[in-house]
């Protein structure tokens, strides 16, 4: 599936749900979807600065060329969030990661319905998960 597939599927799973208690008891259903993160990476250089709760992320290069990305918080609908993005970053190439507009956020009423902590966190860990994409790529024309 592309980036684009991805995000019209999860446009169409939110489409279902009108309430948006229902979307955020959803949003936290796929927080529990992440894999477990090590404990051993919940360093400082994998923490999200501008997250009002906190957040990391790491990232490491597939034999392939894409990115596998872990992640966590320990709030339950930031982690869900988290989950949304893994769910549609994750397993890309650094190119497909870069050239992505993440119209799902918007279209789903995501960014509307976050406290602008959260909406600040959100754009953080975006920015994270680009940088670490722009790092893999520029590593790859080093060579």
């Amino acid at each position: 599936m592309t980036i684009n597939e991805t995000q019209d599927e999860i446009i169409d799973e939110f489409e279902g749900l009108t309430d948006w208690m229902d979307r955020y008891a959803y949003i936290i259903e796929l927080g529990n979807t992440l894999s477990p993160f090590p404990e051993a990476d919940k360093i400082p250089a994998n923490l999200i600065e501008g997250c009002q709760s906190r957040v990391w992320i790491a990232a490491k290069r597939n034999p392939d060329g894409t990115i596998d990305f872990e992640a966590d918080s320990d709030a339950l609908i930031v982690k869900g969030i988290v989950a949304l993005l893994m769910r549609v970053l994750n397993h890309r190439t650094p190119d497909e990661i870069l050239d992505s507009d993440l119209y799902f956020i918007d279209r789903i009423g995501l960014s509307e319905h976050l406290s602008p902590t959260r909406s600040n966190g959100l754009v953080a860990m975006v920015k994270q998960i680009r940088n670490y994409a722009k790092a893999f790529k520029m590593l790859d024309e080093a060579k």
